[in-house]
């Protein structure tokens, strides 16, 4: 699966940019603008809205859920 790009804005509003690389089984590496890995994230294919981080997720919940929307939005499960 190839990496793709998404824009998620944080809870004041900034818009931030990410790297999204695909793994297996709805799993999902996330890095920042400078390539740093911030999260893993998996998705629940039964339901959407739930999802498992990584222990070492270094963004906030709020920008977690808008990078999320971003990734079900471009895998074309969430309607634009």
């Amino acid at each position: 699966m190839k990496k793709f790009n998404i824009e998620a804005a944080d809870s004041q509003g900034h818009g931030h940019s990410f790297t999204i690389k695909p793994l297996k089984n709805e799993r999902y590496r996330i890095f920042n603008e400078q390539h740093v890995r911030v999260a893993t994230i998996e998705i629940d294919n039964q339901d959407p809205e739930h999802y498992r981080q990584s222990l070492d997720c270094s963004v906030d919940l709020f920008l977690l859920n808008a990078i999320k929307d971003g990734i079900l939005l471009h895998d074309g499960v969430l309607a634009k």
